[in-house]
C-alpha cells in the first residue's frame, strides 16, 4: 500500500512539475482578451443608465395605475349644508 502511495504522489509530482508558469503566450493572450478601464467604466455607466431608466419606467407606470385608481374612486359626493347640520343623531 505504502509503494502504491509512493508512486501515486510520484506521478502528480512529475504531472504537476510539466505545468510551467512561464508560459507567456498564455500569459499575453489573457492580457489580450481583458477589456481596458475606460471600457468597463463605459459598460459601467450604461448599465446604470438603464437600471436608472428602467426604474423611472416602473415609477411613471405606477404612478398612472395610482391615478386612476384614484380617479375611479373619487366619485363621492360632499354632503349639502343641511345633512352637515343635521347631526341630531350624535
Amino acid at each position: 500500500m505504502k509503494k502504491l502511495a509512493f508512486v501515486m504522489v510520484g506521478a502528480a509530482a512529475l504531472g504537476l512539475g510539466a505545468c510551467s508558469g512561464n508560459n507567456q503566450d498564455a500569459v499575453q493572450n489573457a492580457e489580450l482578451n481583458q477589456p481596458s478601464a475606460d471600457q468597463l467604466n463605459e459598460l459601467a455607466n450604461q448599465a446604470a443608465m438603464d437600471a436608472a431608466n428602467a426604474e423611472a419606467a416602473a415609477l411613471a407606470n405606477q404612478q398612472k395605475q395610482l391615478n386612476e385608481a384614484n380617479a375611479a374612486a373619487d366619485e363621492t359626493k360632499n354632503p349639502s349644508d343641511e345633512q352637515e347640520q343635521n347631526v341630531s343623531g350624535m
